[in-house]
């Protein structure tokens, strides 16, 4: 079997393999490919991603080295017909930070964990080699499409009610997601408390920070009357000023949180999930049906639709708009808080500018949905989510989320006001 592993120490002084002439950066994945104690001459090992791609060599000391321009998700390719008869590599055995495609045996997501390097030294030995069919591939997709999809409902509902309730089409949801990663990364990586502590703490911090926003920003400018193009321009602004502060105190670093690139396990033929994975689809799912009740049965979520209907009306019956919209705030931060853990674990890894790699994904469920409606994002999101995985069938990973905004604007020429969106008279 090829087993793969990560230690520290000598990488730093490891010469340049054939296919030296590649532009050298301050980022590399590397390592040696042994067989038997041997080094293995000839091994090509290629890297793509992010519009980039190369390709290198094993030399004769078995050593090889990838520099790429900046410090994102690569895959990994190890070109099988050059290993050695009957060699592959042992998904099981992979490091922290890489996760194998599923249905091969020669093909791995990897990223870098707090270094400018990643090391992954392959020892060779006897496996039978597997090419993923079709089928294994649509399966493999829609399953991490349902997972990306959920997570994704998360932060699309908050915004959803955020829109419902006020109008405002908020561009510092994105931030709302990051903040939550960030408070994970502090107190489960930096001072390394349990996660099921973490969790319930970021949900709590996030609704905390949705209070001081609507308390110390929000509230104020609604009573001073401004229009929702005003109120949008200022939550651009909030978006830039939240994202480069998260940059000043955490920096350009990748991050990861504790037990990211967890070992996916074969559950049922084609299908394989991490724990993280499993984990992380239960919460979104037992969240989601926890606001869908909070907003059927409970008092103040009839209010909260009551409001999205009609604010006039509602304020008139005796509804308290200003705390039903503080609600909201508290409730859309501590949801985008929560999806901000579950997208760090599914991409993997925390960076400054995370959320917004997500934005327009967040607008695209809710504007497909239908704007305004909670129960249009969730189904926003999940086809979005499933339509950025399986259109990697046919377009670049580069080019995957193309794919669903090309998809919505498709959608919203037959159907303007989303799947769930109700028909308005203007004029």
């Amino acid at each position: 079997m090829v087993f793969l592993s990560a230690p520290t120490g000598a990488h730093a002084d490891a010469p340049d393999t054939p296919g030296g002439d590649q532009e050298q950066t301050d980022f590399y994945f590397g390592g040696i490919v042994t067989n038997e104690g041997e080094p293995v001459e000839g091994v090509t090992m290629s890297i793509e991603g992010n519009g980039f791609d190369a390709e290198t060599v094993t030399n004769a000391e078995g050593r090889w080295r990838l520099y790429v321009p900046e410090k994102e998700e690569y895959v990994l390719t190890i070109d099988e017909d050059t290993l050695p008869d009957g060699v592959i590599v042992d998904p099981e055995q992979l490091p922290e930070g890489t996760q194998p495609i599923q249905g091969t045996t020669g093909s791995f997501e990897v990223s870098f964990g707090l270094t400018n390097s990643k090391i992954l030294n392959l020892f060779l030995g006897e496996g039978e080699r597997v090419t993923a069919t079709a089928f294994d591939r649509v399966v493999a997709l829609v399953i991490n499409g349902l997972n990306f999809g959920l997570l994704l409902a998360l932060a699309s509902i908050g915004v959803s009610l955020i829109f419902g309730t006020t109008g405002l089409t908020n561009f510092a949801h994105a931030e709302m997601v990051t903040f939550g990663a960030i408070v994970a990364l502090v107190f489960g990586t930096f001072l390394s408390w349990p996660m099921w502590i973490v969790i319930p703490l970021v949900v709590v911090f996030g609704a905390a920070f949705g209070w001081a926003l609507d308390a110390g920003l929000w509230k104020p400018l609604r009573r001073k009357g401004l229009g929702l193009v005003q109120l949008m321009i200022v939550s651009i602004g909030l978006s830039l000023a939240l994202r480069y502060t998260f940059q000043f105190f955490i920096g350009g670093t990748s991050y990861q949180l504790p037990g990211a690139g967890a070992t996916k396990i074969r559950i049922l033929g084609p299908i394989s999930l991490s724990i993280i994975d499993m984990i992380s689809m239960g919460i979104s799912i037992v969240v989601i049906v926890g606001v869908a009740f909070w907003l059927v049965r409970t008092r103040v979520g009839k209010a909260t639709r009551a409001i999205s209907d009609n604010p006039g009306l509602a304020a008139a019956s005796g509804i308290d708009v200003d705390r039903v919209i503080r609600i909201v705030w508290m409730m859309s931060a501590a949801l985008a808080a929560l999806a901000g853990i579950l997208w760090a674990y599914f991409r993997p890894g925390v960076r400054w500018d995370m959320g917004v790699q997500i934005l327009l994904l967040i607008f695209a469920a809710v504007t497909l949905g239908g704007l305004g409606t909670a129960f249009g994002a969730l189904i926003g999101s999940i086809i979005v989510g499933l339509l950025v995985e399986i259109s990697t069938l046919w377009l670049p990973p580069d080019l995957k989320y193309v794919g669903a905004l090309a998809v919505l604007i498709i959608v919203l020429l037959v159907r303007p006001q989303g799947i769930l969106g109700r028909k308005e008279r203007v004029g």
